[in-house]
């Protein structure tokens, strides 16, 4: 049986680990690709480099191995998925009928594709991932979408669409620097939705449900 991939869907760090496993178990049967941000374990290496200040390499990979390491424990509580360590290996983990789960440092060693900085995050490598795949994208964060500043910021006002050239002015939101410029190179849209409820994201990619009464943005990058 050949499974096409239809989606990747970008786990944040911040949902791990309860909202995390949550969700990554409730995605099985649904031909998504998982994603795991970097979390706190991220976090750690950039206050370690605003103490130290470690090279842009260094700081870029140790970055993507907290990816890995939140990935691996994802993967040890659902058992409805498996780790992925190749593309070809992430089509044939679905055909099995497992949720791929994507170990994403020794494919990046290889493909060369970012450079080191801090403007790279699990955003825009899930970006690249399903551009390979030739995948839809879900962000999946702490937040509903993206907003016009912080959300608690007095003024802040939530985003339901917004063109990803647009996200290029913005200094900060709930994505990466780099996401609205690679979209917009592989002429792709993207979804970012709250993963801290799981049957909005089973809304965006499952045909079969019509409810979007939820908050959620659309960035274009067509």
């Amino acid at each position: 049986m050949i499974v096409i991939i239809k989606q990747v869907v970008k786990i944040g760090g911040s949902l791990f680990p309860d909202y995390a496993i949550d969700l990554a178990k409730k995605l099985e049967n649904t031909n998504s690709c998982i994603v795991l941000g970097g979390g706190e374990f991220a976090n750690l290496i950039r206050k370690y480099n605003d103490e130290q200040n470690f090279s842009e390499e260094a700081n870029h990979w140790c970055a993507i191995d907290c990816m890995d390491i939140i990935a691996k424990l994802v993967n040890d509580k659902v058992d409805s998925a498996k780790l992925a360590y190749a593309i070809n290996e992430v089509n044939e983990i679905a055909e099995d009928g497992f949720t791929p789960i994507f170990v994403v440092s020794g494919f990046l060693r290889d493909e060369d594709f970012f450079e080191c900085s801090w403007d790279v995050t699990s955003d825009s490598i899930a970006a690249y991932i399903a551009h390979l795949l030739n995948a839809n994208l879900l962000i999946v964060t702490n937040v509903n979408g993206i907003y016009t500043q912080e959300p608690k910021e007095p003024g802040s006002a939530f985003i339901s669409k917004i063109d990803a050239s647009k996200l290029l002015t913005f200094q900060e939101s709930s994505i990466d620097v780099m996401l609205p410029s690679l979209l917009l190179k592989f002429g792709t849209n993207c979804y970012v939705v709250n993963g801290k409820y799981p049957e909005r994201v089973l809304s965006l990619i499952d045909d079969n449900i019509n409810d979007y009464n939820f908050d959620y943005t659309q960035i274009i990058g067509e």
